[in-house]
Parts: structure tokens; sequence; C-alpha cells
């Protein structure tokens, strides 16, 4: 007898074990959180620049790929001005619910030493980086210089009189300028525009002798036969075209560029910026779009958003120092 109740007590003790089991010990289970249903509505990409140009060919050629990604429209709103801080601004400034991307680009981090116009960078929650140009110099195809050297060679003979065009006062095409100038010893008169495309368009009229701005934008027009390439300078030649020599190779220690990316509004939710990186980033791999952006001459560039925040605070130091060194900060 004494043994039926002791086996009766251990069923009574395993079953309200496996009661307590079930419920948890009494906590109620948390729910995994749910992700946010977006997009609901169309998005759209600051570009602060205009149409054209380099990031505006790269931010088109993206966006129309990510709106299959994201199902719902992309569209591109060019707002140039002020070396890109017209539309940085509208992008920071905009509500931070990742309804607003802006394709910013390297004068965000060379503007703020220049004293010309507010900009920083901390203000975006950065997606992705997503592009690197080299600058180049190119001139109109009937010019009188074959070469690089025979182009500098007149210019540091003629000072000032080599009309060099840029995408405005402070802009990375400006800063490559300068840099040849620093470089070489030469000097160029300066025109700035709002964006390269304007620029472009001004060597295509005679307006001006050359442009400081990436091969990509002004490849159309060097398969066309209307403008040349004398150089690019990089490390490497570039892939669209492969018979363009490097500053290096023509005996000029000069590497400089831009590079672009997305960011949303500080304060845009995580949730949020991770569905916008995806998209992206996939419409990044799709075979379309790179076909795209090398016939285009757009060197892709890949970076996550960490990696891009590092990049960025290392390229503003790196410009307080070449903007200092050589003497670009405007005196109030």
């Amino acid at each position: 007898m004494k043994k039926q109740w002791t086996l009766v007590a251990m069923i009574l003790v395993v079953s309200m074990m496996l009661v307590v089991a079930g419920c948890g010990g009494g906590a109620p289970q948390q729910k995994a959180p749910e992700a946010p249903k977006f997009p609901t509505k169309q998005i759209e990409v600051i570009v602060p620049a205009g149409a054209g140009g380099g990031t505006d060919m790269l931010a088109r050629a993206l966006a129309n790929k990510a709106k299959d990604f994201l199902g719902q429209p992309v569209v591109i709103v060019n707002k140039p001005g002020g070396s890109g801080t017209v539309g940085f601004t509208a992008g920071q400034t905009a509500k931070p619910d990742g309804y607003t991307v802006t394709m910013f680009f390297a004068e965000i981090v060379i503007v703020p030493h220049l004293g010309i116009a507010q900009a920083d960078h901390k203000l975006f929650v950065p997606i992705m980086r997503v592009n690197m140009d080299p600058a180049a110099i190119t001139v109109a195809a009937d010019a009188p210089w074959k070469t690089l050297k025979e182009f500098l060679d007149y210019a540091k003979a003629n000072p000032g009189k080599v009309r060099m065009g840029n995408s405005g006062p402070g802009s990375i095409w400006h800063l490559a300028a300068a840099t040849v100038e620093d470089k070489t010893g030469i000097k160029f008169n300066h025109v700035p525009y709002s964006g390269a495309a304007p620029a472009v368009t001004a060597l295509l009229g005679n307006a001006i002798e050359a442009v400081a701005v990436s091969p990509a934008e002004v490849g159309a027009q060097v398969a066309s036969g209307k403008l040349k390439i004398l150089g690019v300078m990089s490390d490497k030649r570039e892939k669209a075209f492969p018979d363009v020599k490097t500053f290096k190779e023509q005996g000029y220690d000069i590497v400089i560029g831009t590079w672009r990316g997305l960011g949303v509004p500080k304060g845009t939710p995580e949730p949020i910026v991770a569905i916008l990186h995806d998209a992206f980033k996939k419409a990044m791999e799709d075979p379309t779009f790179i076909s795209q952006a090398d016939k285009a001459g757009l060197g892709l560039s890949y970076m996550n958003a960490a990696d891009f925040t590092k990049f960025m605070d290392a390229d503003f130091a790196n410009y307080a120092k070449l903007v200092d060194k050589l003497g670009l900060k405007q005196k109030k």
C-alpha cells in the first residue's frame, strides 16, 4: 500500500512539473517584434546634382532596379547647388521615415573645411557606399594638345589662360584641378558650374578649354568623337577607357577622385535602414545594373554602413589637410 501511495505521489509531482514547464515558469511568452510594413508608398532619392552628371546617371540606374526589390516606385529628385549642400540639407532635414533617401558624395566631407557652406556627413545614417570614380582632364577632340604633357606645358607657359570647368567652388573636381596646379606649378582659370553636366556642356560649346570631371561624365561625348580624355587621376587605367593613360604613367603622381553613397536622415529606424540596404544591395548585384554602370564608366565599389562611416570619417580628416595645403579655405 505504501508503495502505491509513493507511486501516486511521484506521478503527481511529475505532472505538476510538466504543467509548470508548459507555462514557461509562469512568465508570459514574448512575441518576436514584427517587421515594419515598409515601404507602402513611393520612395524619393535626392540627387544633390543636376541631371546628366555621374551622380544622376548612377542614381537613376540604381533606382530603376531597386524598385523591383522594394515593390514601390523609386523616383529621382534633382537638387543641385552649393557644391551639393542644397541637396545634402534637403536630405538631412527630411522626415526620418525611410521615404527620402539621398545619394551624397565626396563634397559632404570637403565643404565643411572651405568655409563657404554648411555640411555634416554625421547627420546622415549611411546605408552603403555604391561607387568610386577618379578625376580626369578632358578637352575638345580638336584641341591642339595630343597629350597631357602638351596640355600642362601650355598651361604653365600661359598662366590663367586655360579655363578649367568644375562642378562648383570647393567641389571634388575643383580640388582635383587645384591639386594638379599644386603638383605642377601651373595656374588655371577655374570656372565653376552647378554640376559636372553643365561644365561638360560649356566645354562642348567652347566656353572653356577643359574640364576636371570623372571619365563617366564625358563618356558619351568621347564615344561620339566630340571630346578626348588626356589622363585619369587614378592608380590604374579605367576599364571603360583602356587606351587613356593615368597621370602616373605620364609622369605626374596625382590620384584623386569622388565616391558616392546612400543615406537617410539621422533618426531613421534601424529595421527600415536594413530593408533599404538589402534592396539597394540586390540592385547593385543585378547583372543589368552592373552592365549599365560598366558601359557608363561608373566604378562600382560597395561598402557596408559601418565601414562606410569609418571611410567618411577618414576622408573628412584627409580633406581638412588637403584644403589647408592648397589654401582653398575662404577667409572671413
